[in-house]
């Protein structure tokens, strides 16, 4: 009797993985995930509100600008072109007006800067990809082939040189 090797099963075989290995390997695969779109969040929530806040800032020196150069300043200036022969009513318009275009321009430059916002774009983009995920397969799919290290590498790193 000969011995056929190709015959026998091969017995050095990876083993395969138990339930409850599985179990955890995908438990700690989700909470990777959780925790890497948490941060994404929070990273763009921050760049977000920093750039608000600049436009705020330019809101709030537009409306002070405004109130201050309106009352103090409008009087001098509008009594100075008076003083070189301009009617009262029209010295006081003409002052006004001009205030009026500088208030203006800051508020411009304001929204301008609220326009770029980016609104969490890259979170969304991810959620609908997980969601899309879920709902062809029918359960999470995190990747088999990454370990939980690996798990949100391919993202955009968030930049704050918007």
């Amino acid at each position: 009797m000969t011995h056929n090797p190709a015959a026998e099963p091969l017995s050095a075989e990876p083993q395969e993985e138990s339930l409850g290995a599985l179990v955890a390997n995908a438990t700690d695969h989700i909470s990777t995930l959780v925790r890497a779109e948490i941060e994404l969040a929070k990273a763009e929530l921050r760049f977000d509100a920093k750039r608000v806040g600049t436009a705020a800032g330019l809101f709030g020196a537009a409306a002070f600008m405004a109130h201050l150069c309106l009352i103090l300043a409008s009087f001098a200036i509008a009594y100075g072109l008076v003083a070189l022969g301009v009617w009262t009513w029209l010295a006081f318009t003409i002052v006004t007006v001009f205030y009026l275009v500088v208030a203006g321009l800051l508020v411009l430059f304001g929204v301008r800067k609220l326009k770029g916002l980016a609104g969490m774009r890259r979170t969304m983009r991810s959620l609908k990809n997980l969601k899309s995920g879920e709902s062809e397969s029918g359960l999470a799919t995190v990747g088999a082939s990454q370990s939980a290290g690996q798990v949100g590498s391919h993202r955009e790193p968030v930049s704050p040189d918007r």
